[in-house]
C-alpha cells in the first residue's frame, strides 16, 4: 500500500497523460489487469489532454467520433464531427463512468524516468508545483500516453518584421478568450486542420478572414452528422449500432486511404470535383490543389462544407503566396501585395515533443529515442518495461491507441503468469533494415526526424498505419515473441 506520508510511492504501472490515450489505458488496465495497482499522472490540473488545452474558436475533431471515441464507451451525440467542448465532456464522462477519475494524480509533471536493472523498477521524478511538492514515484512498468507534441508552445517560424506589426499576433495553442475579432480584419497563416477550422468560425464575426497559405492542402467536405450511424441508432440496440457505425467508418477510411495510394490522380480529381461543386467552376482550384499526392499529408475535413460557405459568402478568402515580411499594417507578400490585418493568427503547426518532454535513463545512461526502434508501434528497443500510445496518421488517433493498450495488458498478464519481471524488445540489425518511423511529409514530423525512433523493414518492427493489420498483430498474435526478451 502507498502511504501518503512516504517520499516515494510505488505502483505496478504508471500511465503518463490523462487525455484520450491515458483514459483508454486506465480502462484496459483496470478491466484486464485488475490485480495491478496503477495511477495516471497528469502534468496539468485538468483531464482531457488536447481537448482541454486548445481553446481556439471552433475547435473540433478532424476524425469521426465513432472511431475517435472509445470502443468501450459509445459516442451518443448525433454529430459525428464534434466540437471540442463536446469531446472534452465525453472524455470526462467516460472517466467518471468507469471510476478512472479517482486514479488520476493532477499536477504531476514527469521530469525524468530512470530504469534500474538491479531494482527492476522505474524511478519517476515529479516536478514541484504550487499544489504538489517535488517527489518520486516508482513502478514496474511505465506506459506513456502523453501524445507527441509540446503542450507549452506551438511552432511559429521566424517572420521578419513581426515586431513592427501594430495589431495582435497569436498562435492558436495560446488562444486568449479575451481576443475580440468582431468587425476586425483577420489573417490566418497556415493551411492545416487548425487554420481550416478557424476560418469559418472567425468569419462569423470578423469583417474579413484571409487564410494565407504557402502551399495548399487537400480539403474534403463531410456531413457533420452520420446519416447511416444515426439510422442504426434508431433501429438497433445502442451498443450494436455504435460498433456497426465504428466498423463502417474504419473500413471506409482504410478503403479511401488505399485508393489514394493506388490511384492518386483519380482521388485528386474526385476531391477537386467536390470542391468545384461547392465553390463553382469559376473558383481558382489552385488554392486546393497540392503538389503532393493525397495522403502524403493528412487530409483536412470540413463539416457541412462550412469553409466553402464562408468563401462563397465573401466572408473568407484563400491566398496562396509567401511572406516577405510583416508590416505595421499587416503582411507584405512576395507578389508585392500587402494584406492588412488587425489580428494575425499563426496556425503554423505543432512542436513535436516525445515523451512529454521528460528525459529517460537506462541504468544511469541517458537514452536517445532517435536511435531506438519501435516494436509493433508500442515498445522501444532496449527499453525495459516501457510502452507508448501514438495514434494513426491516416485514421483516428484512438483506434491505434486502443490496440496498443490491449497489447500492453497482454504483455503484463503473460509476465504475471510466467513469473517474469522484465520485458525488453531487442532489435536485430542483421535481419531488419532501419527506416523512418513515419512515412509522412507533415512539417512537424520532418522537424522532429532526429528525435523520433525508427521502425524496421518487416513485421514485427514495421509500423503499418493499418488498423486491420494491427488488429491481428496486437490483439490476436502471441506476445511470446523471440524479439521480446523476458527475464
Amino acid at each position: 500500500m502507498n502511504n501518503p506520508n512516504d517520499a516515494t510511492f510505488f505502483y505496478d504501472v504508471l500511465v503518463v497523460g490523462a487525455g484520450l490515450s491515458g483514459i483508454g489505458a486506465a480502462y484496459h488496465l483496470q478491466t484486464e489487469c485488475s490485480a495491478k495497482s496503477f495511477a495516471v499522472l497528469e502534468a496539468r490540473s485538468a483531464i482531457g489532454g488536447t481537448w482541454d488545452l486548445f481553446k481556439y474558436p471552433g475547435i473540433r475533431s478532424d476524425s469521426d467520433m465513432y472511431t475517435l471515441g472509445f470502443p468501450f464507451s459509445p459516442w451518443e451525440n448525433p454529430k459525428a464531427i464534434a466540437d471540442g467542448p463536446a469531446i472534452l465532456q465525453y472524455i470526462k464522462d467516460t472517466a467518471t463512468k468507469f471510476g478512472i477519475d479517482k486514479k488520476i494524480l493532477f499536477n504531476h509533471k514527469v521530469l525524468d524516468a530512470s530504469w534500474s536493472d538491479i531494482d527492476k523498477l522505474w524511478t519517476i521524478q515529479i516536478a514541484a508545483s504550487n499544489l504538489e511538492p517535488k517527489k518520486q514515484l516508482r513502478c514496474k512498468f511505465l506506459f506513456m500516453c502523453s501524445g507527441y507534441y509540446d503542450y507549452d508552445n506551438g511552432y511559429t517560424p521566424e517572420f521578419p518584421g513581426c515586431e513592427s506589426f501594430q495589431g495582435t499576433i497569436i498562435h492558436p495553442q495560446k488562444w486568449d478568450s479575451n481576443i475580440d475579432y468582431t468587425n476586425k480584419k483577420v489573417v490566418i497563416i497556415g493551411s492545416g486542420a487548425t487554420a481550416i477550422t478557424l476560418v469559418p468560425e472567425l468569419a462569423k464575426k470578423a469583417t474579413k478572414v484571409i487564410m494565407l497559405q504557402r502551399s495548399p492542402t487537400y480539403v474534403v467536405s463531410l456531413p457533420s452528422k452520420d446519416v447511416i450511424a444515426n439510422f442504426f441508432r434508431k433501429v438497433l440496440p445502442s451498443k450494436m449500432a455504435y460498433h456497426l457505425s465504428r466498423w463502417k467508418n474504419i473500413l471506409f477510411a482504410i478503403g479511401f486511404y488505399n485508393a489514394s495510394r493506388k490511384w492518386p490522380e483519380g482521388v485528386r480529381k474526385f476531391i477537386q470535383k467536390g470542391i468545384k461543386k461547392e465553390l463553382g467552376e469559376h473558383f481558382d482550384i489552385k488554392h486546393f490543389d497540392p503538389k503532393y499526392k493525397p495522403w502524403d499529408q493528412r487530409l483536412c475535413i470540413v463539416p457541412d462544407a462550412d469553409l466553402f460557405h464562408s468563401i462563397k459568402e465573401g466572408k473568407a478568402e484563400v491566398v496562396t503566396d509567401t511572406i516577405t515580411r510583416f508590416t505595421p499594417k499587416g503582411i507584405l507578400l512576395s507578389s508585392g501585395k500587402e494584406l492588412e490585418a488587425d489580428l494575425i493568427v499563426t496556425a503554423t503547426g505543432l512542436k513535436v515533443q516525445l515523451l512529454g518532454g521528460m528525459t529517460m535513463h537506462i541504468n544511469g545512461v541517458l537514452a536517445d529515442t532517435g536511435k531506438a526502434h519501435c516494436y509493433r508501434g508500442v515498445m522501444f528497443s532496449d527499453v525495459p518495461n516501457f510502452a507508448i500510445t501514438v495514434g494513426y496518421t491516416n485514421a483516428s488517433w484512438t483506434l491505434k491507441c486502443d490496440l496498443n493498450c490491449q497489447f500492453v495488458t497482454k504483455v503484463l498478464n503473460f509476465m504475471e503468469t510466467q513469473k517474469y519481471n522484465v520485458c525488453t524488445p531487442r532489435f536485430d540489425s542483421s535481419v531488419f533494415k532501419s527506416e523512418p518511423l513515419l512515412d509522412f511529409d507533415a512539417g512537424y514530423v520532418l522537424r522532429a526526424f532526429d528525435s523520433l525512433p525508427k521502425q524496421g523493414s518487416k513485421h514485427p518492427w514495421k509500423v503499418y498505419q493499418n488498423y486491420i493489420k494491427d488488429l491481428f498483430s496486437l490483439k490476436m498474435e502471441s506476445v511470446n515473441d523471440k524479439y521480446l526478451e523476458y527475464k
